[in-house]
């Protein structure tokens, strides 16, 4: 036997920074599952070493077989580790050094940090291309669902034409509660945070942020982009009100969170757009039906047609399962690109600006309860050229006079909607700031 085939055979040697809810999966799931992961990766993955922030936790699991590294640079350097498993968490700080530490090293990296790749995934995946080594993060977008492997190489030989989907748990199911309850939206995020489902500060969640980190890393992947997340176009779902989902439901449709990227043009004049914003959602449409903390993606080919990756978007279980299967295809010396092509050929698209798209928006205003407020509003959808569809007051909406007004237009160019907007603001007529949901198409 040569000492190539020897190293694909001898176990693969891993060390894990990070030992919260997904690090202390990790470790269940490679005990749980050791020999049917041998057997599928060809050889044993063995945990050599593991750092975190406190020693003295108690993690669930048994962690007095492993060395301890208070450092975790120098856990990531260490001469006996193939492969750092880092899952410590945001884009720069001690996930970013050590990971930096690994790759410079000659070390493979699996991560889950969405923030990291998405701020910095390009220079990593350069350092992983220099040194011949893997970078695989599946387990940073859509928790256990396969997605990145499922743009990567299920869809490889396609051109797709667009990537979208709820990428957000936390706001999934703050969508499909006020939907279910009648509950308004600080009642439910309360209610999500007290069962764990948001974290104590749910800001990166409920103002699009999350999503936005995974939705730039999709974008990469399935368009051969850079990476480039400051151009990602976000909204949250913080102004929807019970009035909303209620409305919306009796129009058909249900709100859900939505992440969007798409290329427009072709060759140098090819631009990306990508944005996350509430949308309403047809009832027939396959993302309809995802409640709950589920996560779902549609990706559309040229030849591949409609594709639909659909599971569990959190949780230790689900994406322990996913940084497992990726360690596993390095145990199988799977490598490849971490993009989908090497970072020299990614292209860096300009941002296209919407204006000229074209779509159907639902409008809800909240305005003082006198004569002429309608009028007022009709008269500025009609000077921007907005035609109504169908418009509905519905009623005082507290003790104050305050009414909701709500409308859904035509199909027309979104620069016209925002000229509406802009021609009514300063308005003493509206109480508040208007929402604008576009209307997914089917």
């Amino acid at each position: 036997m040569t000492v190539a085939d020897q190293a694909k055979t001898a176990p693969l040697r891993i060390a894990i920074a990070g030992l919260g809810t997904v690090g202390a999966g990790v470790i269940r799931l490679l005990n749980t599952n050791r020999d049917l992961i041998a057997a599928r990766a060809g050889r044993a993955i063995e945990v050599i070493a593991v750092s975190a922030r406190d020693r003295t936790l108690d993690r669930g699991v048994d962690l007095s077989g492993y060395d301890w590294e208070d450092d975790m640079t120098e856990l990531a350097s260490r001469g006996d580790v193939d492969v750092l498993v880092e899952l410590v968490g945001g884009s720069d700080g001690p996930a970013l050094a050590a990971s930096r530490a690994a790759l410079s090293a000659g070390k493979g990296l699996v991560t889950a940090n969405k923030a990291m790749i998405a701020h910095h995934g390009l220079s990593l995946a350069e350092k992983a291309e220099e040194g011949g080594v893997p970078l695989k993060f599946e387990a940073a977008v859509a928790g256990g669902i396969p997605v990145v492997k499922g743009l990567r190489e299920g869809t490889s030989a396609n051109a797709l034409t667009t990537v979208y989907g709820i990428l957000n748990g936390t706001c999934n199911y703050i969508l499909s509660e006020m939907e279910e309850t009648g509950a308004d939206f600080s009642e439910t995020l309360a209610e999500a945070q007290k069962l764990g489902y948001a974290e104590a500060d749910p800001t990166f969640d409920i103002e699009g942020v999350d999503a936005a980190h995974k939705l730039a890393i999709l974008a990469a992947i399935g368009f051969g982009s850079k990476v480039d997340f400051k151009s990602v176009r976000v909204s949250g779902i913080t102004q929807i009100r019970a009035a909303d989902i209620a409305q919306a439901d009796a129009l058909g449709f249900v709100i859900r969170l939505i992440a969007q990227a798409d290329v427009e043009g072709e060759g140098k004049d090819a631009r990306l757009l990508q944005r996350v914003r509430p949308c309403l959602v047809a009832k027939d449409h396959p993302l309809a039906s995802v409640d709950g903390p589920t996560n779902a993606v549609v990706a559309e080919g040229n030849f591949s047609g409609r594709l639909l990756f659909q599971g569990a978007g959190a949780g230790d279980g689900p994406t322990a399962s996913a940084v497992v299967a990726d360690l596993i295809d390095i145990a199988r010396s799977e490598v490849g690109a971490p993009f989908s092509m090497p970072v020299a050929q990614l292209q860096a698209f300009p941002p296209v600006e919407p204006g000229h798209r074209l779509e159907r928006t639902y409008l809800r205003f909240t305005v003082n309860d006198r004569p002429g407020v309608l009028a007022e509003i009709t008269a500025a959808m009609r000077d921007a050229d907005v035609s109504i569809e169908s418009l509905i007051q519905q009623g005082r909406a507290n003790e104050g006079g305050e009414v909701l007004v709500a409308m859904v237009t035509h199909e027309g160019q979104e620069r016209c909607v925002r000229q509406a907007l802009a021609l009514l603001e300063g308005s003493d007529s509206l109480t508040g700031e208007p929402l604008v949901l576009p209307i997914l198409r089917n």
